[in-house]
């Protein structure tokens, strides 16, 4: 099937000399041909993004087309056709605009690092990774605000930050892309504290399917609060890349803390320590992280990192502060602890302490996967009110016993988010079977206490149909009808969310 391309070219392209004029059109007229289902794209398109990124910056090499087909989850790998490195954001505009002439399909690609196959190209087509566009530009100490590419990942843009006082704290764990982070609308471990991406997130400049150039909050604009019409930036913050390439994000910063300690502590039953992060959060302390391991996952961990954590269901938690606020935090948070049946507390305030405990939760997926060599892993990321926190997880822990499955539990509980990663034999259908019966339970139970079946990792290919029963029928037909406006005919990582 021949691509269709009637219309005049995007401006930006009309400028290109004539040479590359005679490619496009080449191209445009060539573009797309499909065999069976599976698409392919014509050596003649192919020639047309090299004419626009340069050669180096193009590979249709087996090896390299199966790396960006498939992220961190268990879903397949789907490799896109071609992948393209852009180095600009014209190029990007280029190429995008080349795809939704002739119909090709075009996924964002920032460190694979996703947990719901995003990057996954179920239809084939061009695949854009992003990490080669690399600038951290507009640094603003008075306004506590950057501008990065999609090439700079978090632990790059706090290392640039180093010195100056502040920090991006948004942690979920991988050292995840920025503008990725934001395309999935995630979180991590300073969510209590600091909030997700989506409320660090100022302004956005989105390449959208057919080229354009969009910036949501107007450009060169980064206030800390706006009322001038819908919300584009959240719009496209979590939209999993279904609605255009983010080419850079300006971002809110925060100052470092004067005063940080961290303290482990053990409890008699998930019961228990669940329901202490829940009277911490209604105390009122400024906790900025407090996490959750269950019996099997602290032991999991403590092996995995050589710390040797007791077998029970324990609590990390992180104060930040003056040093005179941090002292009666830390009394506060003893008290607590020990009135719901808490270990004795001892807190690490030296960077070296402190980051072997974060190491040690941050491993915390290959430590479970360590449970069962050879297998694979999927985690959940259900999220719930705080005050159904105790009872979702309790159910959850005996429905994993009922179910026979090995499946740690570890999670965010001072927002109510938490996961089971579930390890399993892959190549086993019947226990395959029973995960994702497990997985369908858990959604449900999240969503029936008021809750979300996914907190951070986004709907992707797996949480499809969880997605529907969580919004109805009203709610679903009106993310179609935006991604019609935007995409119409459904270009941008197709298959993905809806």
């Amino acid at each position: 099937m021949s691509c269709s391309c009637a219309g005049p070219m995007l401006p930006f392209l009309s400028r290109r000399d004539m040479a590359l004029r005679r490619v496009l059109a080449l191209g445009a007229a060539l573009g797309r041909r499909r065999c069976c289902s599976k698409p392919s794209l014509s050596p003649d398109f192919v020639e047309t993004l090299r004419a626009v990124v340069g050669a180096p910056n193009v590979s249709t090499a087996t090896a390299v087309r199966e790396q960006h087909g498939h992220d961190e989850s268990m879903h397949p790998c789907a490799p896109p056709d071609v992948v393209v490195w852009p180095q600009a954001v014209g190029q990007v505009q280029e190429l995008a605009a080349l795809c939704h002439r002739c119909r090709v399909p075009m996924v964002p690609f920032g460190t694979g690092t996703g947990l719901e196959g995003g990057v996954n190209a179920v239809q084939g087509g061009v695949c854009f990774d992003l990490s080669r566009m690399d600038a951290i530009a507009e640094l603003s100490l008075e306004d506590f605000s950057v501008t990065v590419e999609p090439g700079v990942t978090r632990k790059a843009l706090n290392k640039h930050l180093r010195g100056t006082g502040l920090w991006f704290p948004v942690d979920p764990g991988a050292d995840a892309s920025l503008c990725g982070m934001a395309a999935t609308g995630a979180s991590g471990t300073n969510a209590v504290r600091y909030g997700t991406m989506r409320p660090n997130v100022l302004n956005l400049r989105v390449v959208l399917p057919d080229g354009r150039l969009l910036h949501t909050a107007g450009p060169g604009r980064q206030p800390r609060k706006r009322a001038a019409g819908y919300d584009l930036t959240s719009l496209f913050v979590g939209s999993e890349g279904t609605l255009g390439f983010l080419t850079q994000a300006t971002l809110r910063l925060h100052p470092l803390p004067e005063a940080t300690a961290v303290t482990v502590t053990s409890f008699p039953s998930v019961g228990a320590a669940v329901a202490c992060t829940v009277h911490v959060l209604q105390a009122a302390v400024p906790v900025a992280r407090i996490e959750f391991l269950d019996e099997v996952m602290a032991d999991a961990c403590g092996r995995f990192s050589g710390m040797g954590l007791p077998a029970a269901a324990t609590l990390l938690l992180e104060l930040h502060g003056s040093r005179r606020s941090l002292a009666e935090q830390q009394q506060q948070t003893e008290e607590i602890v020990r009135q719901n049946g808490g270990s004795s507390l001892a807190w690490a305030e030296g960077l070296e302490e402190r980051e072997q405990l974060w190491s040690m939760r941050h491993n915390a997926w290959y430590a479970a996967l360590a449970l069962r060599p050879g297998c694979q892993g999927y985690s959940t990321d259900v999220c719930v009110p705080i005050s159904r926190l105790p009872d979702v997880v309790v159910e959850t822990k005996q429905d994993l016993q009922a179910s026979g499955l090995t499946g740690p539990m570890v999670g965010h509980v001072g927002d109510g988010n938490f996961h089971c990663i579930l390890v399993f034999n892959s190549h086993d259908p019947e226990e395959a079977q029973r995960v994702h019966a497990f997985t369908q339970r858990l959604g449900r139970r999240a969503m029936a206490a008021g809750g979300t079946c996914t907190g951070e990792h986004g709907v992707g290919l797996g949480k499809r149909a969880l997605l529907q029963e969580e919004l109805g029928q009203e709610g679903l037909d009106t993310l179609r009808s935006i991604k019609a406006a935007l995409d119409p005919h459904n270009l941008m990582n197709p298959g993905k969310v809806l």
